[in-house]
């Protein structure tokens, strides 16, 4: 499966309003939101941007919370839905955030005015554009392409150094502090680490990789510092950064969708196996994976024979 030429596209807010907000990921996020009352509590301001009665999840384009959270658009969880009855998209509201250590959910949901949607077809501003490249979508099976990142040591490397290696990689960014989105994928790594490592009969030919979506933030040296506080093995799990129209690619191949409108961060999510082979194996939606499950993916993936290349 060979990537397609670059070329210059648009990805607006306005063309990507349909996908998910951050971690947000209808068909598959059934993360119970936890009973223990709220550790931290955060009054906000917003505008609805969408609701999911079915999932209990409302998309809210939500101001700064100060010492907290940048400006940013987000799937987030509600208890009761009865709070969003009459609630349609662009109405402002303002409601309360409660997060605890392993998850969130906002409540006191009240509509405080509608704002008028923007009228006209105007293009938005050059700042909101970004180069793209036409990438074919892949399914389990399909060998996976090439693509070469920095890694948090200021490192550069390519997924074609790892030949004969089975490896997951997943998606985040540093700034995202909700526990259930960015934050959850890192603790599960963590965990499949450990597992790992621990696992007497374990093969040795793995491989994790943390992808970074925010590369203008999330410098190596940033990085470095995101990865020491999840107490990772640099020499198993890596945290990458790289071109946006690379990291933009590797995404779209598997369904990740995100966008920065206005420099607001707003995705889904996905992780990815690869086997030793070089071919997808498994293809994971949404946060509502175990880390056992992950650690028997690189299992197998790891104990795939490489293909060997055919003589002339």
């Amino acid at each position: 499966m060979k990537l397609g030429l670059p070329l210059m596209g648009a990805l607006t807010a306005g063309c990507l309003l349909f996908s998910a907000g951050c971690g947000g990921e209808p068909e598959t996020q059934t993360a119970t939101i936890p009973a223990a009352s709220a550790s931290r509590t955060f009054d906000v301001k917003g505008v609805v941007k969408g609701i999911d009665l079915e999932a209990r999840r409302a998309r809210i384009h939500h101001e700064a919370i100060p010492d907290y959270m940048a400006e940013m658009t987000m799937n987030l969880n509600v208890r009761d839905t009865n709070e969003l009855t009459g609630l349609v998209p662009e109405d402002a509201i303002t409601f309360r955030l409660n997060v605890t250590e392993d998850g969130h959910w906002i409540d006191r949901i009240t509509k405080v005015a509608t704002t008028t949607a923007t009228e006209g077809t105007e293009l938005p501003p050059p700042s909101s554009w970004r180069l793209i490249r036409t990438v074919e979508p892949l399914d389990v099976g399909d060998p996976m392409p090439n693509y070469t990142f920095t890694n948090e040591l200021g490192r550069v490397i390519s997924l074609a150094d790892f030949k004969g290696q089975a490896y997951a990689f997943t998606f985040i960014f540093t700034r995202c502090p909700i526990p259930d989105f960015c934050p959850r994928m890192s603790s599960h790594f963590l965990d499949v680490q450990n597992a790992l490592a621990q696992m007497p009969d374990a093969p040795e030919n793995w491989r994790l990789f943390s992808i970074t979506i925010d590369p203008e933030f999330d410098t190596p040296e940033v990085l470095k510092g995101y990865a020491a506080r999840y107490k990772y093995d640099p020499e198993r799990w890596s945290f990458v950064t790289g071109p946006l129209i690379d990291i933009t690619a590797i995404g779209e191949q598997f369904g990740l969708e995100f966008f920065r409108p206005d420099g607001t961060i707003n995705h889904n999510l996905r992780t990815v196996v690869v086997d030793a082979g070089g071919k997808v194996q498994n293809i994971i939606v949404g946060n509502a994976w175990k880390p056992g499950e992950l650690v028997v993916n690189l299992v197998n993936a790891a104990r795939v024979e490489p293909e060997v290349a055919a003589q002339p």
